[in-house]
């Protein structure tokens, strides 16, 4: 089979994109990125892959695109030779899909459409999908494995995954020449150790972590955790958090995996195989960080979920991956990244305020 050289990614600039882009150069893979920074920060530029760039020591190619562009997106595939895609690219927020579902369906949907058509007409037919666990809906069962059933989906944003899991299957069985691998993430957390890339939300929208963090940093007063009366220990709801550098090592895996089989179509589940409430993961952030982090009870939000966690062993046995940092780890690394940038990507030169660049 072809060498791996060459990866496009889209959604490059984003949070999980940026880690990814960064873990493909350490591995030696040449990376042509996109980004439309309705997630991410930059305009002509990716302000991420910039640091990214200063990281590693390597050049990445960038283009500002939009997945809807399919001729901008026919262009650059014109322009270079790809081995293989990786797609991040999507309208991510729960939250926000719950109240803007065309705005989602569109987004991500037809992107993805787009995206498989210009591959096929170039003869680039290997491909990474950034799926999510959302596919699987409430589980039936815990831990959850590849073979859980899915579809009943309990949010807009997971319909998007699971519609676009479908798109696949028939994309696969309509022509043998595919090789995909769909990767469905538990919940990404933490940063680089450099802590010069991280999450930075662009929406009102955001996960827990990014919100704690607003808290810590006194730019919120407390912190709201939505339902605590969960049949949990706690009370509070049970997630798989997985260090956002072991997810990207997990697209490592799947590109190599790629390289030497060929798989048609194959489902993973990336996560640390460990559950921790909503409360654990607060406990957990104050022991590492030394800040209080005062917080008050809500009622639940439509679309969430009790209680789920990982089966890995199938990425285990197949891809030779496993998650290796810690929850400690995980919070440490947020709360460097943080505090160095306490504007996100905003912030000017925090290499320069904070010591050397820790090269990953």
């Amino acid at each position: 089979m072809t060498i791996i050289k060459t990866v496009f990614v889209t959604g490059g600039a984003g949070y999980i994109g940026s880690h990814c882009v960064l873990s493909l150069l350490d591995a030696g893979y040449d990376v042509v990125a996109i980004d439309n920074f309705a997630n991410s920060v930059g305009q002509k530029q990716a302000a991420s892959l910039d640091r990214v760039q200063k990281i590693t020591g390597k050049e990445i190619t960038f283009y500002k695109c939009d997945l809807l562009d399919i001729q901008q997106l026919d262009e650059i595939f014109t322009k270079h030779k790809f081995d293989c895609v990786i797609h991040f690219a999507a309208m991510k927020s729960v939250g926000e899909s719950m109240k803007q579902p065309l705005l989602y369906y569109k987004n991500n949907i037809i992107g993805a459409m787009n995206l498989l058509e210009v591959m096929a007409s170039h003869k680039c037919y290997r491909l990474v999908f950034s799926s999510s666990c959302t596919v699987y809906g409430n589980p039936t069962f815990l831990p959850i494995s590849e073979d859980h059933p899915i579809g009943n989906v309990t949010n807009v944003y997971g319909r998007t995954k699971y519609f676009i899991e479908d798109i696949l299957k028939d994309v696969v069985n309509s022509d043998q020449k595919w090789n995909i691998i769909s990767l469905r993430y538990f919940n990404p957390v933490g940063a680089h150790s450099s802590g010069l890339i991280g999450e930075d939300p662009t929406t009102n929208f955001s996960n827990l972590m990014p919100y704690i963090a607003q808290v810590a940093l006194g730019k919120k007063a407390s912190l709201s955790i939505y339902g605590g009366d969960y049949a949990t220990p706690d009370g509070t709801g049970i997630r798989d958090y997985i260090h956002v550098m072991d997810l990207a090592e997990g697209h490592v895996a799947a590109l190599k995996k790629l390289q030497s089989n060929h798989l048609h179509l194959q489902v993973y589940n990336l996560g640390s195989g460990q559950g921790t409430s909503v409360l654990e993961l607060l406990q957990t952030f104050e022991k590492v960080t030394g800040v209080k982090i005062p917080y008050t009870i809500e009622a639940r939000r439509e679309g969430d979920i009790v209680s789920m966690y990982a089966n890995c062993d199938l990425a285990k046995n197949d891809l030779g991956w496993r998650a290796n940092y810690t929850l400690e780890d995980m919070c440490k690394d947020f709360w460097k990244w943080h505090t160095m940038n306490p504007n996100g990507y905003k912030t000017n030169d925090p290499a320069n305020t904070n010591g050397t660049i820790d090269n990953h």
